[in-house]
C-alpha cells in the first residue's frame, strides 16, 4: 500500500475513532469521560489482538506538576499473576490526527511508573478510600504475596490518539521487577485493526546472543525451514519481555504459559543441564522474515534478526526454563533448545499458513486449533443467521434491523465499505446494522456463558467465574457450549440475541462511574445474570425479549436491585484483597449460589415462559433463507445504475483487471438493468465478484453514483398484503402453477395461518405477488 493510501486510511480510521467516542458519549446519560472512553476503545482493540486481557478501567490522578505526580487509566493482571499491564492515556482530542510529543510521552512514563512505585512500596494504599477505582489494585500491590512471587513483567503502556514516530523510552526496574514501556499510538491501533497482530521484532545480535542454524535443502513457494539451537538465556530473555505475546494467537487460548514449572524440565535443568537438548522435544515457531550471518568463526550460519516470531508449540518448555532460572536462580547458560523455525514466504496467505502450521504442530493437544478458530462450522452458521434474520417490528422498534456477528475481526468495517459504496447505501447500512448491535465471537461467548451453568459430568465447566476471564471463557464456550445444531436454526439465534440484550441491559443499568452502582461491573453483571437463571431454573421468556428487543420495565428494575445486592455481597465477602482474583474462582460462585438476596420474584412472573400462552416457534426453511439472500444480492446489483456498469466495463477492459469473460458479464448486466430484465443467478453471483474487484482496485468508480441525476422510477404496486390477497394468489396458482414448489407451500401456509403474517413474511409474499402478476394475476 502506498504512503498516500496509508495516510488516507489512517485518517478514515481516526475519523471513525472520533465518531465512536462521540457516539458512546451520546449513549451515556452523563456524556461519559472522553479520556476513559478512548481508553476503553484502545484496550478493547489490544485485547482483540491478544495483547492483553481482563482489562479494568480505573482512573487515578494525583500530584500533577509535582515530583511525585502519578496517573493511571486502566490495568490488567493475568490469571497466573505473571503479567501486570498498567495503562496511561495521553488524549489529544483533535479534529485531525496530531503528533504526540516526546515530552508528553516522558511525562506519561514518569506518572505511570510513579504509580507502580507508590503501590509496590506499600504506602499508597493507605492514602486512598476503599471506594476509589484504584483501591483494589493498590491493595493487591501492597499485600499480595502471590503477586510478588509470580510477577514476571510489568508493562507500562502509554495509549494515545496521536502519532508517535519515535522509539519508546528505555525500560526500567522497580523493586526488582522489570518494567517495559510501550507506546500504543494511532498508527499502532490502526495496524491491529488491519492485521491479526503486531509482529514481535527480535535482534539477537544486538542482545548478545548467537543462534546457530542450518537451512533445509527443500525449496517451495510457501515457506523455508531452519533448524536452530537457542541458548536458554536467550529464551528466558524473550519470555521475560513478551510473555504470552510470543504464542501464535489461535493457540494462545489453550496453549498457555501457565506459570507452572514442569517438574521433569526443572529437574533436568538443575541436575543434568547437559542432557536438556537430548531429553526435550524443543520448540516449533514461525516467522515472517529472518536475517542470517556467518558465525564468529566464519564457518556456519547464525540467525541475527527475526521478524514476527510466533511460537506454535513449546510454551511449557519456554515458561519452565524462565521460571527455573528466576525462582531457583538456576544457571541456564548451558541449556540449549532445538527450534524448528518455519519462515513463511507466501505473504498473501501468511496468516492461513501460520495457522495451519500451528494446527499440525498441536495435533497431540486435546483441543485443536481448528476448533478454536473463526472457521469452525458453529461460527459460520451463526454468521449466516445474523446476515439473514431481521429483528421483529414493534412499537418500540418501528425500524427492523439486524444484529451483526463479527466472526472475524474487521468484518463489520469491510461490510460497511462493500455495501456502502454510495452515501445512500452507507446510510441504509448504518440503519440496518446499528454499530451497537455489532458483536464479536468473544462477546457472544460472554452473553451465552453468563446465562446458564454447564456441567461436564460433575465438573462445572461454564459459570460466571469463567466469564470474567475473557480468553478462558471463550475456550470453555467452544468446548462446552457450541454443540447445538444451529444451521438455519433461527430459534437458537433469537435466544442468543435475547441473552445479549439481557447482558447489555445489565451493563447499562450498572452504569459507569461516577454514576455507577460500584466499580465491579465486569464481575457483578455475569454473576447477577447466572444467579437469576439458577434461581428461576432458567425460565425467562427469551422469545418475548427477542420480540421486544428489550427487557420489560419490571425485569429492568429487578436486575438493577439484584446487581446492587450482588455488588455489595462480593465486596464484603471477598477472601482476597483484589476482589477480581476471588471472583475468578469457583468457590466464589458456589458461595453466591447459596445466598438469598430477598428478591421479589413475583414482580417478574410475567417474564417467565408460560406453557399455556406461549407461541409455537417455527424454524425457517433453507429455501426461505436462500430466497432472502438472493433478494439482498439482487438489490445490491440493481443499486448500481446502467451508466456505472458501462464505466466498469470500460475500466475492466482498459486495465485488464477484469477477464474477457467478466467484461462480457458486465455488458450483460448493464443491458438487463437498462431494460429492467431479469438477472440470472450466475450473473448475480459474478456481478457480486465484480463489485468486490472494483471496490478493491477502483472504488472511485462507484462514488460517481452519488453524482448521477435520479432516474424517475415506475410506480410500484402499493397493494397491501392481507390474508385475503394471499388466499387469492394461492387459488390462482393452483390453476396456473407459476410459483415454484417451495414458494407455493410458503403462500399456502400463510393462507392457512400456519405461518404468522410478520413483516418479513409479508415482504416475501410481496415478491411472490410480483411474480404471479407477470403471468396475469390481478388483485381485483
Amino acid at each position: 500500500m502506498s504512503t498516500v493510501s496509508e495516510n488516507i486510511e489512517l485518517l478514515k480510521f481516526y475519523q471513525n475513532l472520533v465518531q465512536d467516542i462521540r457516539a458512546t458519549q451520546l449513549s451515556e446519560e452523563d456524556g461519559g469521560n472522553t479520556e476513559q472512553i478512548f481508553t476503553q476503545i484502545a484496550v478493547d482493540l489490544l485485547a482483540s489482538a491478544g495483547e492483553t486481557e481482563n482489562v479494568r478501567l480505573a482512573y487515578d490522578k494525583k500530584g500533577i506538576g509535582t515530583k511525585n505526580q502519578h496517573q493511571i487509566n486502566a490495568y490488567s493482571i493475568s490469571d497466573n499473576y505473571e503479567t501486570l499491564d498498567l495503562f496511561i492515556t495521553v488524549l489529544k482530542g483533535t479534529e485531525e490526527p496530531a503528533r504526540t510529543t516526546s515530552a508528553e510521552v516522558e511525562t506519561a512514563q514518569k506518572r505511570i511508573l510513579n504509580f507502580f512505585r507508590k503501590g509496590i512500596y506499600k504506602d499508597y494504599v493507605n492514602e486512598i478510600e476503599e471506594s476509589s477505582d484504584i483501591f483494589q489494585l493498590a491493595n493487591e500491590l501492597a499485600s499480595s504475596q502471590e503477586l510478588r512471587e509470580n510477577l514476571v513483567r510489568v508493562n507500562a503502556i502509554i495509549l494515545t490518539d496521536g502519532t508517535f514516530p519515535n522509539d519508546a523510552p528505555m525500560s526500567d526496574s522497580i523493586s526488582s521487577f522489570s518494567v517495559y514501556t510501550r507506546i500504543v499510538d494511532l498508527n499502532y491501533l490502526y495496524n491491529i485493526t488491519e492485521k491479526s497482530h503486531i509482529p514481535i521484532e527480535l535482534d539477537f545480535k544486538a542482545d548478545g546472543f548467537e543462534i546457530p542454524c542450518i537451512e533445509s535443502p527443500s525449496e517451495n513457494e510457501d515457506y523455508k525451514s531452519y533448524l536452530a539451537i537457542m541458548p536458554g538465556t536467550a529464551l528466558a530473555n524473550i519470555y521475560e519481555r513478551f510473555g504470552s505475546r510470543l504464542l501464535e494467537q489461535n493457540v494462545r487460548s489453550f496453549l498457555q504459559f501457565a506459570g507452572k514449572i514442569n517438574k521433569g524440565i526443572r529437574t533436568t535443568i538443575l541436575k543434568e543441564p547437559q542432557m536438556f537438548l537430548a531429553f526435550n522435544n524443543g520448540i516449533a515457531a514461525t516467522a515472517n522474515h529472518i536475517e542470517l550471518e556467518k558465525d564468529s568463526q566464519g564457518k556456519g550460519l547464525i540467525i541475527s534478526k527475526v521478524s514476527d516470531l510466533q511460537i506454535v508449540n513449546g510454551g511449557q518448555t519456554t515458561a519452565s526454563i524462565y521460571h527455573t532460572f528466576k525462582k531457583d536462580k538456576a544457571d541456564v547458560s548451558n541449556i540449549f533448545v532445538q527450534v524448528k523455525l518455519s519462515v513463511v514466504k507466501n505473504k498473501e496467505n501468511f496468516g492461513e499458513i501460520v495457522s495451519r502450521i500451528a494446527e499440525y504442530a498441536n495435533t497431540q493437544n486435546k483441543v485443536s486449533v481448528a476448533d478454536l478458530s473463526s472457521n469452525r462450522p458453529f461460527h459460520i452458521h451463526f454468521e449466516k443467521l445474523s446476515r439473514t434474520i431481521v429483528t421483529p417490528h414493534s412499537e418500540k422498534n418501528p425500524t427492523q434491523t439486524k444484529w451483526f456477528y463479527e466472526r472475524a475481526r474487521g468484518q463489520y468495517k469491510n461490510a460497511r465499505l462493500k455495501d456502502g459504496f454510495t452515501r445512500a447505501r452507507q446510510k441504509a447500512f448504518d440503519l440496518k446494522h446499528p454499530r451497537h448491535q455489532m458483536f464479536t465471537k468473544e462477546q457472544l461467548a460472554k452473553y451465552i456463558n453468563a446465562y446458564q451453568e454447564v456441567y461436564d459430568g460433575k465438573r462445572l465447566v461454564v459459570a460466571p467465574h469463567f466469564v470474567i476471564k475473557n480468553v478462558k471463557n471463550y475456550n470453555q464456550f467452544i468446548l462446552h457450549n457450541t454443540n447445538a445444531k444451529i444451521e438455519n436454526n433461527n430459534i437458537y439465534y433469537e435466544d442468543a440475541i435475547a441473552k445479549a440484550i439481557i447482558y447489555k441491559t445489565c451493563e447499562k443499568l450498572y452504569g459507569v462511574k461516577p454514576n455507577a452502582i460500584g466499580d465491579l461491573r465486569f464481575i457483578t453483571v455475569p454473576y447477577a445474570i447466572t444467579y437469576l437463571g439458577f434461581k428461576i431454573d432458567y425460565k425467562l421468556d427469551l422469545y418475548k425479549i427477542w420480540k421486544n428487543q428489550s427487557v420489560s420495565d419490571e425485569l429492568n428494575a429487578f436486575l438493577y436491585n439484584l446487581m446492587i445486592k450482588m455488588d455489595d455481597f462480593l465486596k464484603t465477602n471477598s477472601s482476597e484483597s483484589l476482589i477480581e482474583m476471588w471472583a475468578r474462582k469457583e468457590v466464589c460462585w458456589e458461595m453466591v449460589k447459596q445466598q438469598d438476596f430477598d428478591l421479589d420474584y413475583d414482580s417478574i412472573k410475567d417474564d417467565f415462559v408460560n406453557e399455556k400462552t406461549s407461541v409455537k416457534r417455527n424454524l425457517i426453511s433453507s429455501d426461505e433463507a436462500e430466497q432472502q439472500e438472493k433478494e439482498e444480492n439482487l438489490e445490491k446489483i440493481k443499486s448500481i445504475p446502467y451508466e456505472i456498469w458501462k464505466k466498469i466495463e470500460n475500466w475492466g477492459s482498459e486495465t485488464q483487471n477484469l477477464s474477457a469473460n467478466m467484461q462480457n458479464v458486465v455488458f450483460t448486466i448493464a443491458g438487463r438493468i437498462r431494460s429492467n430484465n431479469k438477472l440470472l443467478d450466475n450473473e448475480i453471483a459474478n456481478g457480486l465478484k465484480i463489485i468486490d474487484v472494483v471496490i478493491d482496485k477502483a472504488p472511485e468508480i462507484l462514488f460517481d453514483i452519488d453524482n448521477l441525476p435520479e432516474t424517475p422510477k415506475k410506480q410500484e404496486s402499493q397493494a397491501e398484503i392481507t390474508l385475503e390477497l394471499i388466499r387469492k394468489i394461492v387459488q390462482w396458482d393452483k390453476r396456473n402453477k407459476r410459483l415454484k414448489g417451495f414458494e407455493y407451500t410458503f403462500m399456502n401456509e400463510l393462507a392457512e395461518e400456519r405461518k404468522p403474517l410478520t413483516d418479513r413474511n409479508k415482504a416475501i409474499a410481496k415478491l411472490n405477488l410480483g411474480k404471479v402478476k407477470k403471468y396475469g394475476f390481478s388483485e381485483k
